[in-house]
């Protein structure tokens, strides 16, 4: 293993000795993770949190096999040591998609799921950038093939997830309609970008997104509600269009008309992200970095910022996700 120099053993980490609510989350000591061949061994500055970290912190998202039972998805840091293959990393400013391990001073990462910071761009906005650029461009751009002129549907709009796909779609052309649960939040998605905002409460999505495409419907649906949201989802739809799930917050379960499906021609698929072979990640982020990054180099792609804590203070991050009033991401600061 090859290093920048001398650094501690031990290391503050946050892990989950039992599933619970915010308060689960306890700062420990652990030992400072060692890279093995091709990963590298990151300084962390910030972390991002996210939706699977609370479903983890619950003890309903359990790591995949390998991976470190400290949760964080993504951390954004400077490379300080690294295994046998990725010594040429060693002292770059980074952001990366992990499988676990993000909330702590350092954390392992395979080299090709690492993505170079710019100069001078924010290591605390960097480490919100994985794992929704990587959710969003995979589902909506990859799965649900949109393209410039398309238009999509994404739920919960106000989410890291959402406020991710509106940038995207704003920068490839893509008209966005979106779901919010009030007005402040409806009048938030359409200053960040969106084009339509619906407030579900109070309207009826299917409807107001016939109205707004002139009956014709929505190319692709990204959605992360799952349940009783599907079936309504799929009259959205234009004729050959798709449905991506990613979550199902609202509901594993949904009753769809079969036939509907096969006289339209829909297209109803899925994924996940975080049990994804190093390999697949790897690919996609080599494809970030040929169409999308060159738009954070120029600042043009930005992630919607909530608000940033202090590592320790992660119980306190969980609490303000877990109150659903966030706008964009939330980062822990190590």
């Amino acid at each position: 293993m090859a290093d920048l120099g001398a650094f501690p053993e031990e290391m503050t980490a946050v892990a989950i000795p039992e599933p619970g609510g915010p308060e689960a989350l306890v700062p420990q000591q652990r030992k400072v993770p060692v890279p093995g061949p091709g990963e590298v061994l990151i300084k962390v500055a910030a972390a991002g949190v996210n939706r699977p970290d609370v479903l983890q912190r619950l003890g309903k998202y359990p790591p995949p096999p390998g991976a470190s039972d400290i949760p964080g998805l993504e951390v954004a840091g400077t490379i300080v040591a690294a295994g046998s293959g990725a010594d040429k990393l060693i002292g770059q400013k980074v952001c990366a998609l992990l499988a676990g391990g993000g909330y702590a001073q350092y954390a392992v990462a395979p080299a090709g799921q690492c993505l170079p910071v710019p100069d001078g761009y924010d290591l605390a906005e960097a480490a919100a950038l994985p794992e929704t650029l990587f959710t969003v461009w995979t589902n909506l751009f990859e799965r649900a093939y949109v393209v410039e002129g398309d238009t999509v549907l994404v739920h919960g709009c106000t989410s890291g997830i959402g406020t991710m796909a509106i940038r995207l779609c704003n920068l490839f052309g893509v008209k966005i309609i979106v779901t919010c649960g009030s007005e402040e939040k409806c009048e938030a998605a359409r200053e960040w970008g969106a084009d339509h905002a619906i407030n579900y409460r109070t309207q009826d999505f299917v409807e107001e997104v016939k109205a707004i495409t002139g009956g014709q419907g929505a190319q692709a649906v990204l959605d992360m509600v799952g349940g009783d949201y599907l079936p309504r989802n799929l009259n959205c739809l234009a004729e050959d269009g798709r449905h991506v799930s990613i979550a199902v917050l609202g509901g594993a379960k949904a009753n769809i008309f079969i036939p509907a499906v096969m006289t339209r021609r829909l297209t109803i698929t899925g994924s996940t992200l975080r049990a994804r072979s190093e390999g697949f990640k790897s690919l996609v982020a080599d494809e970030l970095m040929r169409n999308v990054w060159s738009f954070v180099a120029d600042r043009t792609l930005r992630p919607a910022m909530d608000q940033r804590f202090a590592l320790t203070d992660a119980a306190k991050a969980h609490a303000r996700m877990d109150a659903g009033e966030h706008f964009g991401k939330i980062v822990l600061v190590a």
